[in-house]
């Protein structure tokens, strides 16, 4: 990735990490913003969280930020000066779940010595 896309990425990752706490919608739980993928031509931009707590709230706080991109948007467009501001999609990111299942298998083995 091009050390361009990455500053690109970042900054909308931190902007939106600040942003998303300030959102009163009470279906939005506990979010980690993981990361961001933004396309070349910044038009599109796939957000990763992890959500703490259950599958249903996972929905839930998905629907949230669904239902609040527009905001996030028009702060992203405030706050960065980009070309273009892009299109937000939110989508779970199961790294966060994998990486804490991993770490108690090998606890579990270690454990076990």
């Amino acid at each position: 990735m091009p050390d361009r896309m990455r500053r690109v990425n970042e900054s909308v990752r931190e902007l939106l990490s600040e942003a998303v706490l300030e959102l009163k919608d009470p279906r939005i739980g506990f979010v980690t913003i993981t990361g961001v993928q933004t396309s070349p031509d910044l038009r599109q931009a796939t957000v990763f969280l992890s959500v703490l707590g259950s599958e249903k709230k996972r929905k839930a706080t998905l629907a949230g930020l669904s239902a609040a991109h527009g905001v996030l948007q028009a702060r992203l467009a405030r706050e960065l000066r980009m070309k273009r501001t892009p299109q937000l999609t939110f989508e779970y990111d199961p790294s966060v779940e994998r990486g804490v299942r991993m770490t108690k298998l090998i606890d579990e083995l270690v454990g076990d010595e």
